[in-house]
């Protein structure tokens, strides 16, 4: 996984046509006639900028949890992390993104695809919990 990226607190403003109404997989509309206002996705995904980093994800091992490889990560590190959300984890040294939960040994990171062993959290490990994932940006 890559190094993160701060957001520049300095960057103008990038503000985009929100349509008011929601796309339907159905019958095509002329959006045009529905602009709302407008939408700066800085304002949508990051709540504390201050602490707001982006990763891109590698790999296949969160693909259950809609996560693919090369999938932008927005990641808060104010949140406190808590058992089943999305976290970034420094594992000996190493960034993975998995899911915080528990086992009946204790805490655990885990893989949302079945071919990847959970990580136990214990006196042998060296984890971090560096951030928590808040939103997933991907193409289709």
């Amino acid at each position: 996984m890559n190094r993160p990226s701060r957001p520049d607190s300095a960057a103008p403003t990038v503000a985009r046509p929100l349509l008011a109404s929601r796309v339907e997989a159905g019958f095509p509309s002329p959006a045009d006639d529905y602009v709302e206002r407008t939408l700066d996705l800085n304002e949508e995904v990051i709540t504390h900028p201050a602490a707001t980093f982006f990763l891109r994800a590698g790999g296949r091992s969160m693909q259950g949890a809609g996560i693919h490889d090369g999938d932008l990560l927005v990641v808060d590190r104010s949140r406190d992390p808590e058992e089943g959300m999305v976290v970034v984890a420094v594992v000996d040294g190493e960034f993975t993104v998995k899911r915080l939960d528990r086992s009946e040994h204790g805490p655990i990171l885990r893989a949302e695809h079945p071919g990847y062993a959970p990580i136990p959290i214990g006196p042998d490990t060296e984890v971090v919990i560096w951030g928590v994932v808040t939103w997933v940006l991907h193409r289709p």
